[in-house]
């Protein structure tokens, strides 16, 4: 087995990454006229996939399995491929998270490409397609962009703090997700909702946003982000001492992570549909 199939390192799993997450970058932003031609939808008919979202992941499938042919890959579209006996890495792939942003032309559509090592993310890349941004991380070296090391907002005044946050797809989830809105904006300084998680949590790492929630979000939503920000000093948690997961993904600067953590669960921000 070739040294590149054998690392397993973060340091070693970020550079197979990186150049895989590029070329898959550029093929989004190539696709986009012809992939928006050939638009499906999955769980709702709000929720679209479109012929690039599926020859991307084939493409960083094909990629990995080339480099390192015993992980395995979970993808958003084509689900979960288990890794060989012997090999404990395991690659989790959004290829264009933000799929309605695509459609429209929105220049905040990302390829999120994360490797874990028995069940922890070591190593993470996402780059907005549409500019070619690019943000990194490896457990215990830092969050980067452009060569520049990340850290999160210093903000430690929830009332002053910008808040990022997304919807699910099903109606009655936003109908849920709108009323808690609709208290929670009263208590901060304002909401954004930009419809692109891993991008999400990279502004949270960036500073760009104060913090982040969101309810819904699969692995491969968070992996790659979730590992930025956290890299970057902000803390990503669930509620109520959970891990981020599909009931809560959290992301805030130690100072606000409390308040907004407690005030999410006083709004019942988790429930609903």
């Amino acid at each position: 087995m070739s040294e590149i199939r054998a690392a397993s390192t973060a340091g070693e799993l970020l550079e197979i990454a990186l150049p895989i997450a590029r070329t898959a970058a550029e093929t989004a932003r190539r696709m986009r006229a012809e992939a928006i031609t050939d638009v499906q939808t999955k769980s709702t008919r709000t929720d679209v996939v479109t012929a690039a979202d599926r020859a991307v992941e084939r493409q960083v499938i094909n990629a990995l399995r080339s480099a390192r042919p015993g992980d395995g890959v979970l993808g958003e579209e084509y689900g979960d491929t288990a890794s060989e006996p012997g090999s404990p890495v395991r690659w989790i792939l959004d290829p264009i998270d933000g799929t309605v942003n695509y459609l429209y032309g929105l220049p905040q559509y990302a390829v999120s490409l994360a490797a874990e090592v028995d069940g922890v993310v070591q190593a993470g890349v996402v780059i907005n397609a549409a500019t070619g941004d690019e943000w990194t991380a490896t457990r215990g070296g830092g969050a980067w962009r452009d060569g520049r090391r990340l850290r999160c907002s210093d903000a430690t005044d929830l009332a002053q703090s910008l808040v990022g946050t997304g919807f699910g797809y099903d109606a009655k989830r936003r109908a849920h997700q709108g009323a808690v809105l609709a208290q929670l904006i009263t208590q901060v300084r304002d909401i954004r909702r930009f419809g692109a998680a891993a991008l999400d949590l990279c502004a949270v790492g960036e500073g760009l946003l104060d913090a982040y929630f969101e309810k819904g979000l699969n692995p491969w939503d968070h992996a790659a982000g979730g590992l930025i920000a956290t890299e970057a000093g902000a803390t990503v948690a669930g509620l109520q001492g959970a891990p981020p997961g599909l009931d809560m993904v959290v992301a805030a600067p130690p100072a606000l992570f409390g308040p907004l953590h407690d005030l999410l669960v006083e709004l019942d921000a988790s429930g609903g549909a």
